[in-house]
């Protein structure tokens, strides 16, 4: 049985050009902190990849501090929320790695469709209003449902909340290496991507600082990274990053998501022709190109799994970080999918992917259902 990989959003198969970075860096046996020549050879693989990570979410390479990972990242991140009126927030759909650390209550901004709830976004501006200067984060897409949110990209102002009212924590991690990273004139004061969402390896991500001043470190000890993130670079990730990062520059400006996206809507039409009842979150909406989030009333998202992974499929109920847990999605929950929430599951195509798989998908799909349906009846 050949196996089909459909859950580029939870990791993405390792690029070649990471891969040939990563075996070269690991020759290199110096010490980046070092200043004799095996150091400064180490260091300079180091801001190499600096400089490639720049080009792909477009600062300077001064402002991306390499991490552990886009979790270590947020974490960084929040910690900066003294400068930025001491109050952090998130919406409930936000990753874990940011929800988390939330400090107040928010609603989903976003319905079921996608589309803006213009009730709860007066409610979040309440709220910023009474909190003057708070960091809030908002994401440029969403893991699990897709949604794009390039109009919360957009309401930073980089080093101070300004006009906008509030900082802002914006997690690239879905965004970069598939679509352009788009700031406008407006830039979050923190952005937060991983590698292996793009290619790199698993184990290394990056802050992206857009205010003035450095980050108080978290991590303390040696003072790397500038001193705002102390501990020694991984080399061997960092380059794998660095080079994964470049290559998904390239193929987003040879617009290769495009057929991606095209696939998608392949899928999503075969599998509505299978299942009048089935729900595709955030259909109506601007969405990133690989991904599509369903839910068939009746059927539990973790069963489906299951199914199609004995049937040669690998996808996912949510998000990587919290799919083994045996409950509704609260992403889904939050923008009003109510009991079917535990009903749901992510499909999310890569570049290797082709019309065959998302076909073979939807009628071994179909074939579950109907037994699913014909037991329930």
């Amino acid at each position: 049985m050949t196996r089909v990989y459909l859950d580029h959003n939870a990791t993405t198969p390792l690029r070649a050009e990471a891969r040939d970075a990563m075996l070269g860096a690991m020759d290199v046996v110096g010490n980046p902190s070092s200043v004799h020549a095996e150091g400064r050879a180490a260091k300079m693989l180091v801001e190499r990849a600096r400089a490639q990570v720049a080009a792909l979410v477009g600062c300077t390479p001064t402002q991306v501090v390499f991490t552990g990972s886009a979790t270590e990242a947020a974490a960084l991140a929040v910690a900066q929320k003294a400068r930025h009126g001491g109050v952090f927030a998130a919406l409930p759909t936000e990753h874990d790695c940011l929800l988390d650390w939330t400090q107040a209550d928010l609603a989903a901004v976003h319905r079921l469709d996608g589309t803006l709830d213009p009730a709860a976004v007066r409610a979040l501006f309440h709220w910023v209003e009474a909190h003057p200067g708070a960091l809030i984060a908002w994401s440029a897409a969403n893991s699990e449902t897709g949604v794009m949110m390039r109009d919360g990209v957009a309401v930073g102002d980089g080093d101070s909340p300004g006009g906008a009212g509030y900082a802002v924590i914006c997690d690239i991690t879905q965004v970069a290496g598939k679509t352009p990273v788009i700031f406008d004139d407006r830039r979050p004061s923190y952005a937060i991507l991983s590698a292996h969402k793009l290619g790199g390896p698993k184990g290394v991500g990056a802050l992206i600082n857009f205010t003035r001043d450095d980050p108080q470190a978290i991590l303390r000890g040696g003072g790397q990274e500038m001193g705002r993130r102390s501990g020694t670079e991984n080399v061997v990730g960092i380059a794998g990053f660095g080079a994964a990062a470049a290559a998904a520059q390239r193929d987003v400006e040879a617009g290769k998501w495009d057929r991606v996206e095209k696939l998608r809507n392949i899928l999503e039409n075969a599998l509505a022709a299978a299942s009048k009842t089935t729900i595709f979150v955030g259909k109506g909406a601007a969405r990133l190109p690989n991904t599509s989030c369903f839910a068939t009333p009746g059927w539990k998202g973790e069963t489906q799994v299951m199914q199609m992974d004995l049937s040669g499929f690998a996808i996912s109920a949510g998000s990587a970080c919290s799919s083994g847990k045996v409950k509704a999605s609260k992403v889904l929950t939050a923008m009003g999918l109510g009991a079917d929430a535990a009903n749901a599951v992510r499909v999310s195509l890569g570049l290797g992917t082709t019309e065959e798989d998302v076909l073979r998908f939807a009628e071994v799909w179909a074939q579950k259902l109907k037994k699913h349906e014909a037991r329930a009846a």
